[in-house]
């Protein structure tokens, strides 16, 4: 997978043009988020699984010089090779891995999947798989989109509320310490005109795919209604009982 800095799946900091406002806004959502898991961690061994570009992983190891290791993997050769060249220290190390295979026998005191979860075939196999990783006493810290976003992003694969990812965790015995809500509004004509970078990636065909998935363009009416045009997020800290 290439280096695309216009992508939305794929923010590199240093392909930010000084005139993306969009992709700035999109940044500091994400080093917001980033930040507040960083108050959250817990010392040691600290996971960021699909790291993207390492500039979080760094942030986490930079708040907490008390850590051990913190760990980024990406399934992109490219994104880890930037990650290593750019955000790499005696602290931190990257590594190529798919998040569904990933394993360490050793395990982690912090696992970190920011904007993830939405990504994945099998979000409940995913959380499976990380929950095998989390050492007792350790917190898992997750964000997913809270409004619809499948309609419009081909890269996601699942729509999710606050519910239905918090029922996710339910099975595993975790208790919710945080939460941490974001809105990003937007602007509906340059994303329908697609004039802005960020926008290359967004579904063609959208009409017709609405008229294929009725039930997507009911979510995406109901949440226009309660939110406008509104992007919302939801960052959760959980931790294992001891």
């Amino acid at each position: 997978m290439s280096l695309d800095g216009n992508s939305r799946e794929r923010l590199v900091p240093e392909h930010i043009m000084p005139d993306d406002v969009r992709g700035g806004e999109t940044l500091q959502l994400h080093l917001e988020r980033y930040e507040f898991a960083a108050t959250h961690l817990r010392p040691r061994r600290i996971l960021d699984i699909a790291c993207g570009a390492g500039y979080g992983t760094r942030l986490l190891a930079d708040r907490h010089p008390d850590a051990v290791e913190a760990l980024g993997i990406d399934i992109s050769d490219d994104v880890v090779d930037h990650a290593r060249s750019h955000y790499g220290g005696p602290r931190v190390e990257y590594r190529v891995g798919d998040g569904m295979r990933f394993s360490d026998p050793d395990g982690f005191d912090t696992i970190v999947s920011l904007e993830t979860i939405e990504h994945v075939p099998d979000p409940a196999g995913f959380i499976s798989r990380l929950m095998a990783l989390l050492r007792p006493g350790g917190v898992f810290i997750g964000s997913v989109p809270t409004t619809p976003s499948v309609d419009a992003n081909p890269n996601h694969l699942h729509d999710f509320t606050e519910s239905s990812f918090r029922s996710m965790l339910k099975p595993h015995g975790l208790t919710e310490i945080a939460h941490f809500r974001q809105t990003q509004p937007f602007d509906v004509i340059p994303l329908l005109r697609r004039t802005e970078a960020r926008t290359a990636d967004l579904r063609s065909g959208l009409v017709s795919y609405y008229l294929s998935h009725p039930s997507a363009l009911v979510r995406r009416l109901g949440s226009t209604i309660s939110h406008g045009f509104t992007n919302r997020y939801i960052t959760i800290v959980w931790q294992r009982p001891d």
